[in-house]
């Protein structure tokens, strides 16, 4: 339950459409729902404005299908990350209006239209083909919180110039995603051209030395660039979270903020 429901169902009982006990019966899950093997937090929407986020790799589907039923069951917004095509398919075919982005990996389900928010432009690069899941679990992430996402693929420092062909973009965007494996450089060079936020993403490609994603987070980590910040290797959906949240306090919707 988001803060939007909680206010309408709030002025429901005022007026006198809605009875004090149907709205207790309403609100009787808060603040979670203890489901033995789960225990689905219901409040995070009114604390941090959008819903829990199911990590799926590790879950079965039957754990998966059952917090998710009880958090449809909310009307929340159900994003379940990291999830195999296979589980996927036993998901889709319990919720088949549900989208799996199979690059992404990530797999939502809306009960109603995600309310948008401001004017603002995440974009997201990634310096090589290879790096696309992760970038993508960003750019979905974003998208299902409501934010307008542009991506810029397959850009990275051993052809720089390919860079520079999408200027009105940079200028549009008011946060980057910067996604890079190998030895970690784009998100250094982005963070020198711009004045906005840069999260950079290291990711686990590259050859041996590039030590599954450690050698591109220490030289992010060590970046000269001072609008720079790092999440964890292949942490598409942290980074994609960030920029949400960085995006709605810089352009709010009606003047609200999170």
């Amino acid at each position: 339950m988001d803060t939007q429901t909680l206010r309408q169902l709030l002025e429901s009982v005022s007026a006198g459409g809605v009875s004090v006990d149907e709205a207790v019966t309403r609100l009787k899950r808060l603040p979670f729902e203890d489901l033995t093997y789960a225990r689905v937090d219901h409040h995070r929407p009114l604390r941090k404005g959008f819903p829990e986020v199911i990590f799926g790799q590790g879950k079965s589907p039957e754990h998966i299908l059952g917090i998710m039923k009880a958090m449809v069951e909310q009307q929340d917004t159900v994003m379940i990350t990291r999830l195999s095509r296979e589980k996927a398919g036993v998901i889709t075919a319990r919720y088949p209006d549900a989208t799996y982005h199979r690059k992404a990996r990530v797999l939502v389900h809306t009960s109603r239209p995600t309310r948008p928010a401001g004017e603002g432009l995440i974009l997201v690069i990634a310096a090589g083909t290879s790096d696309m899941g992760v970038a993508e679990e960003a750019a979905v992430t974003a998208t299902t919180m409501g934010h307008r996402v542009k991506s810029l693929y397959d850009v990275g420092v051993s052809g720089i110039h390919r860079l520079f062909d999408h200027d009105e973009i940079w200028d549009e965007a008011s946060v980057f995603v910067v996604v890079a494996g190998m030895e970690g450089a784009l998100p250094s060079v982005v963070g020198g051209l711009v004045d906005k936020p840069v999260i950079a993403v290291p990711t686990s490609v590259g050859y041996g030395a590039s030590f599954g994603g450690v050698t591109a987070l220490l030289a992010m980590l060590n970046s000269c660039a001072s609008n720079v910040s790092v999440v964890n290797i292949d942490n598409g959906f942290g980074a994609g979270y960030i920029a949400a949240l960085i995006s709605r306090l810089a352009h709010p919707l009606g003047g609200e903020s999170l």
